[in-house]
């Protein structure tokens, strides 16, 4: 059955691209004609010592790539066609993957045991391939075995736990598996390579290992192994034998308390004086304990009075020795570490552990901290500079604002002086910490105001990497001017900040885009928080400016595919600046003029920037149309018959689903401008909505989306939609059906529900408004349908707020739509007495005020 495919597997990997092609056309062929017998040659060809290792390779990867996608629909076929094949082919198949992992060229095994994985990750849960785990075992138990073929077996071992759930295995199976990796940990018995593979494996078998964990017998020899792993001579053991204690420590964070002592002192021990791949993984394994902490201290807040998981406030009590160990990490920053995004070193690590220890202890932190920071801010070295800087930023999350104030307060002058610090590491540093002040804390007066605009608008002329988080400050000391209620005293600086902030949009000394989007997302903030009354007329004047950079964009020759894209990323930054500028001149009627006089070339722009077809440009230009349609309102209908085909264009964008569901959006913008002046446009837009709902392909997320749109699009054209309501209702209908279906255990599921069900109740308000006056007895036949649907989200207790609101008042609607029309459904169904009762005792004053109107409602109805 198998086919000798080693030339052409050796042509598939040729430099010349007309021969490469026209192997990899053969091997197409082969798969789709004769599969099995496809799969029966790749897996000759891996198993076969005697063929090239580059063919072997080769056949590996195809194998792999033949069970597994990332593509969902294209897996699911994949593990239904392996499915198909007849079992002594699939038997064969499995035969030679694992007589490869003898092999004794490790790319070969190495490619075999993945492999096998997504064999098993597809046959043991279906309760085949049974004898996988003991033919694997029985590799380990024979001691006459190579180390290689250990190696191979483990490496399997540690894939297949990585693909499998820990249910589909026995529990006698599990305690075999954890035996033969946990001794393949032993440093008297094997070789490092064995060594590494088993603690390799062992990290991917911790979540198989639950029943062992609460063993405490069996659990104090894990950790014995574990920790003497840790500090074996081999660097890549010591780092893989951390990487299972980080884990080990949220997975079974409530069993280590006898464990701390041991682990503090093997962690501390390696972040002052191993090699910087096991500290790092050392830091990790205190950063996942805050982790652990935090969730917990989450829980007892929202959950007051439940007991849930043990605190066992490891942090808390490992404070003293913990905070010194990660401030001397600190001292250890790299030259170049400011200017590589890639670079993760100890001294980030210490500084995220850091922040992590002073979300969970809170002001216990700052005494340990603050004489640190004192000692090392003057200290000629730049590293202490630095490090002071560093940890004094690191730490203004979690402690409260009466302790932090006065410390902020105090020392503000001086984190301005050193932002002209002759160290670019320490100006750095500083520029993260400023941003960091300004984000958290309300310390910025109209006294020290002047010099710190001053100071961060020269130094937003430093170098890219600095002036990107100098933009970050000026983002936050916008947004606390606007939280704190005083955004005027910000007006008088306007100007120079915008200007500033344009003028290092367009600098050209930064190798990557991330400053120039740094300037422009910080403009979007300066408009969105200023006080409009007072700085109308900058951000008029900064409109014109804002187009004529668009067209500029617009203007250019393009000849290469990195021009393209940075092209396309500042169209969409500029794209999002006019959409804020839009939206903040177009929210007053006073200012809204500035913008209609300029509307004609603003939608000129966008339509050009449509048809350049970037994904990126397209969501942000479908945003700013938007707000150009809220601003110009009736006047947006001249636009309707260029715009209406980008509008389509965006609706059958499966793809890329995030265009698809802004243009959903964008359609609600647009009802709501134009009333019933959108009619000529509805027939085409339903009917692209009602398949973006049928579609199998479309992204999931746009469709509650579809259904807040169609109540949108109810209530432009109100009686209108008559013709509509045949399609649309049995839609809605499905949906609030399968709403009953979803999965209760899965948290991105439920919140995926929450959004369905409000869209659905959005959509019925919408159709009940439109059509209240004129044809409310068309919904008299869909009455009984939502009423039972709503009852079913009323009995679900741990409803969405948002869910009950929209419950709320589509039940109010109904009643108001419908009159005595539904009377005997209300006398049926009483649910919504208690359901009211429950509404009108709320915190929430929105929320009781429409309680009392759709109470009001039925009470209506109630007595006719």
């Amino acid at each position: 059955m198998a086919f000798e495919i080693t030339q052409i597997l050796l042509s598939a990997q040729s430099p010349d691209a007309r021969i490469r092609t026209e192997a990899e056309t053969t091997l197409k062929q082969f798969q789709e004609q004769n599969l099995p017998g496809f799969l029966v040659s790749l897996s000759f060809e891996l198993s076969n010592n005697e063929k090239p290792i580059e063919t072997r390779r080769l056949a590996g990867i195809i194998l792999k790539n033949s069970l597994d996608a990332k593509d969902g629909a294209r897996k699911n076929l994949l593990i239904q066609q392996w499915m198909g094949i007849e079992i002594a082919i699939k038997s064969q198949i499995k035969g030679l993957l694992l007589r490869t992992l003898a092999s004794s060229a490790p790319e070969a095994w190495h490619t075999s045991a993945q492999v096998i994985a997504k064999v098993a990750s597809v046959e043991i849960p279906q309760k085949q391939w049974p004898e996988l785990i003991s033919t694997l075992l029985n590799n380990m138990n024979q001691p006459d075995q190579p180390a290689s073929l250990k190696q191979a077996t483990l490496e399997t071992l540690g894939f297949v736990c990585e693909e499998i759930s820990h249910q589909d295995l026995e529990q006698e199976e599990v305690n075999t598996v954890l035996t033969a990796v946990v001794q393949g940990m032993n440093l008297a018995e094997h070789s490092p390579n064995v060594r590494l593979a088993a603690t390799k494996a062992l990290y991917n078998a911790l979540d198989f290992a639950q029943t062992n964990f609460e063993n405490e017998m069996e659990r104090n020899y894990i950790m014995k192994v574990v920790c003497e792993t840790a500090m074996s001579k081999e660097v890549e053991i010591r780092q893989a034998a951390f990487e299972c204690l980080v884990s080990i420590a949220s997975t079974y964070y409530e069993l280590l308390g006898p464990y701390m002592p041991t682990l503090f002192e093997l962690t501390s021990n390696v972040v002052r004086a191993d090699d910087e791949a096991v500290a790092l993984q050392a830091v990790e394994f205190w950063s996942s304990i805050c982790d652990e902490e935090l969730e917990l201290q989450d829980f007892e807040s929202s959950d007051a009075g439940e007991s849930g998981s043990p605190h066992s406030c490891f942090i808390e009590k490992a404070l003293p020795a913990l905070v010194p160990m990660l401030l001397e990490t600190l001292l250890k920053q790299q030259e170049d570490q400011d200017q590589d995004d890639t670079i993760w070193n100890l001294s980030m690590a210490g500084g995220t552990c850091l922040g992590l220890v002073a979300r969970t202890v809170g002001d216990a932190v700052l005494p340990l901290v603050m004489p640190f920071v004192e000692e090392n801010i003057k200290k000629p070295d730049w590293h202490c500079r630095e490090a002071a800087t560093y940890a004094f930023g690191s730490v203004l999350e979690g402690p409260s604002v009466e302790k932090l104030s006065p410390l902020v307060s105090a020392g503000l002058d001086f984190f301005l002086n050193l932002m002209k610090d002759e160290n670019s590491h320490v100006r750095d540093s500083t520029a993260w910490t400023l941003g960091r002040i300004f984000e958290l804390l309300d310390v910025i007066s109209s006294e020290n105001l002047q010099k710190v605009v001053m100071v961060l608008l020269e130094s937003v002329r430093d170098a890219p990497h600095i002036a990107e988080k100098v933009c970050g400050a000026i983002y936050y000391l916008a947004q606390e001017f606007e939280d704190a209620g005083n955004n005027s005293l910000l007006s008088s600086y306007l100007t120079e900040i915008i200007s500033s902030l344009l003028a290092t949009a367009d600098r050209t000394d930064s190798f990557n885009s991330k400053l120039r989007t740094s300037a422009y997302e910080t403009i979007n903030e300066v408009v969105r928080s200023s006080n409009l009354a007072e700085s109308s007329q900058i951000i008029a004047q900064l409109l014109p400016a804002i187009m004529n950079k668009l067209q500029q964009t617009l203007d250019l020759q393009i000849v290469s595919s990195d021009e393209r894209e940075k092209q396309s990323d500042v169209q969409a930054s500029l794209c999002g600046v006019l959409q804020v500028i839009i939206q903040k001149l177009g929210s007053a009627d006073e200012t809204k003029p500035a913008i209609v006089q300029y509307a004609d070339q603003i939608m000129m722009l966008f339509l050009s920037v449509f048809a350049c077809h970037s994904s990126t440009v397209h969501e942000e230009a479908m945003l700013a149309v938007g707000a150009l349609a809220y601003a110009t309102g009736p006047g947006f209908l001249k636009y309707m018959t260029e715009f209406s085909k980008y509008l389509q264009m965006g609706l059958q964008n499966f793809e890329e689903y995030q265009v698809c569901s802004i243009t959903v959006g964008v359609v609600g913008d647009v009802c709501r401008a134009l009333d019933d002046k959108i009619m000529p446009f509805c027939d085409v837009i339903m009917e692209l909505l009602l398949k973006d709902l049928h579609s199998n392909v479309l992204h999931r997320s746009v469709k509650p989306a579809i259904f807040s749109c169609f109540g949108d699009i109810a209530l432009a054209i109100g009686e209108q939609f008559e013709k509509y309501v045949h399609h649309a209702l049995p839609v809605m209908q499905q949906a609030a059906e399968a709403c009953a279906q979803i999965e209760t255990t899965d948290e991105e599921m439920m919140e995926y529900g929450y959004q369905l069900k409000r869209s659905i109740f959005e959509a019925y308000s919408g159709i009940l408004q439109g059509f209240k006056d004129t044809k409310s007895e068309l919904m008299v036949p869909y009455a009984p349908h939502l009423l039972q649907f709503i009852e079913l989200v009323c009995n679900d207790r741990q409803r969405d707020e948002s869910v009950t609101k929209a419950a709320v008042a589509v039940m109010g609607d109904l009643a108001d739509a419908l009159g005595s029309n539904i009377k005997l459904l209300f006398k049926d169904r009483v649910f919504y007495i208690d359901f009211l009762g429950e509404c009108l005792q709320s915190d929430d004053e929105q929320l009781k005020e429409t309680a009392t109107w759709t109470q009001g409602m039925i009470g209506r109805i109630m007595v006719s």
